[in-house]
């Protein structure tokens, strides 16, 4: 087992090499640590390469390497051999394959878990919670490899048939982001290879390690060569104008901001000679409206989890929390109480932490400057609202804000970070109309024991994925994916097939 203390404390003069080594050395399966590319079946070590950072120590874990444009080309083009056979493997082939890659992400889950806090900083129990949640989507998908089912369509004469099938795209570009390393990428790579689609992966630069760690369990689960490659690359736009461009990619799929989902289907247009099949999930700015007649213990509970999961880095985080008047103030003094008494900030691998550092300097600034234009503006801070440097650079005070109103760009911004922007309301319509005041539309939550409001309020808030009376609404058998500017296509579920698949209709005249 890894000796967490001095996992956190030890340090190298002579460096990156020495300090991966003792890494890769720390865990039950050092094979699990890979920091090659993975590129039509062959690790490959490139000459360049980029480090990777604990967020939380800012030590440098592993040097990954750097692949180029080349690299791309050459892992499509393999991909595009692969899938001309890996399609008419037959669904319980790619059944077998993707439940044993889900077998296997659970057999290794604490060395998974360990990957995903070493460069990303989220608390171990949630990155080991994390590692489950990708098994799941592995092994779902398994399960739907052999129910990708057509239609037969009555005809309009008894000599003729009308029927309709699923088949696979092709080459998928997959593009995903450092916040759930491993989460995001199970979650499109698995329908892909569920329904016969091969795949070429960019990981974020910042996380790659999760990703790698798939490739190779891919390749231990039966996948052939080239099914699956992942290139972790410094060069982010380049290579995303490659994958939009490249005329053997049939589908891209992206997770991450609206600003560069916007410029990727804009270069899918206008780059490639083909019409492309895209998904993307992109940025949300959930409301959380908690009515006078709500449960406040089971509101306090959604909001810990739904608010300052992952330190607030997450898509589908409350963002804007609307409280009716009559038990705003109760519910402010609850929630900082809560805090106060359970929250610890610190580094992922301490196991008394219950919430780790921001991804970036970057983010730090961007959470700063939101929280200081709030206060300017009337805010009041209840708890937190500055930097926690003490700890290191990355590390944000949770924080509560009390009398964020719609002047202020708080209430506008997805804050991805650890700020709960309490909102006063009086009426429904009001809420509403606040609630369904931004250009996004991924997750809306809700509290109240009125089933008539339940039903009113589920319909009238835009957004594509609400949670009534729960803050947690992530699973593999529920559709995830936006309205509005959050983004197009589903994940998940049995519908999740659909965005990897072109529907073929047949007429059979006999």
């Amino acid at each position: 087992m890894i000796r967490y203390s001095s996992l956190l404390t030890r340090r190298t003069t002579n460096a990156i090499r020495v300090s991966q080594r003792y890494y890769s050395q720390s865990f039950d399966d050092p094979d699990l640590f890979r920091t090659r590319a993975l590129i039509n079946g062959k690790w490959i070590k490139k000459p360049d390469s980029f480090p990777v950072r604990n967020p939380s120590t800012q030590e440098i874990v592993a040097k990954v390497s750097d692949c180029q444009l080349s690299d791309y080309e050459d892992a499509i083009v393999g991909a595009k051999a692969a899938f001309d056979e890996f399609r008419h493997t037959s669904p319980q082939e790619r059944s077998d394959m993707l439940e044993n890659l889900g077998n296997l992400l659970i057999e290794n889950k604490q060395d998974l878990a360990r990957l995903i806090t070493l460069e990303n900083g989220k608390p171990f129990a949630d990155a080991l919670g994390e590692v489950l949640y990708s098994a799941s989507y592995f092994r779902w998908f398994s399960q739907e490899a052999v129910r990708m089912y057509g239609t037969v369509i009555p005809g309009p004469s008894g000599n003729k048939q009308m029927f309709s099938i699923r088949q696979p795209l092709g080459v998928v570009g997959i593009m995903t982001p450092w916040n759930f390393p491993s989460a995001m990428l199970a979650r499109k790579v698995a329908p892909a290879l569920a329904t016969g689609n091969t795949c070429v992966v960019k990981p974020a630069s910042e996380t790659p390690l999760s990703a790698l760690v798939i490739g190779w369990l891919c390749q231990q689960a039966g996948f052939p060569p080239s099914t699956c490659s992942i290139l972790p690359t410094s060069k982010t736009p380049e290579v995303g104008k490659l994958l939009c461009g490249h005329d053997l990619v049939k589908k891209v799929t992206f997770t991450g901001s609206t600003r560069v989902g916007r410029l990727l289907m804009a270069q899918c247009a206008q780059d490639s000679k083909i019409i492309k099949k895209v998904s993307m999930e992109l940025g949300g700015n959930a409301p959380f409206i908690i009515f006078n007649d709500a449960d406040l213990d089971k509101a306090l509970n959604g909001i810990i989890g739904c608010k300052f999961r992952q330190s607030g880095q997450t898509c589908v985080c409350a963002n804007r929390i609307f409280v009716h008047k009559d038990v705003y103030d109760e519910f402010a003094t609850r929630l900082v109480k809560r805090m106060i008494s359970t929250f610890n900030l610190g580094d992922g691998f301490n196991e008394k932490v219950t919430h780790g550092p921001l991804i970036s300097a970057a983010a730090v600034e961007k959470v700063s400057q939101l929280v200081e234009d709030a206060k300017q503006k009337g805010a009041e801070v209840l708890a937190g609202g500055k930097k926690a440097e003490a700890l290191g650079p990355y590390f944000y005070r949770p924080t509560v804000l009390s009398g964020v109103n719609e002047s202020m760009d708080i209430f506008h911004t997805e804050v991805f970070g650890p700020v709960a922007s309490l909102v006063k309301f009086e009426d429904t319509e009001e809420v509403i109309r606040m609630a369904n005041n931004t250009d996004v539309g991924l997750a809306g939550y809700f509290y109240t024991q009125d089933i008539n409001r339940a039903q009113e309020i589920a319909l009238r808030m835009e957004t594509g994925m609400v949670g009534i009376n729960t803050g947690a609404i992530s699973d593999a058998a529920l559709p995830f994916g936006g309205i509005k500017n959050s983004g197009l296509g589903r994940e998940g579920s049995l519908h999740g097939l659909e965005d990897y698949t072109e529907l073929k209709s047949i007429v059979l005249q006999a």
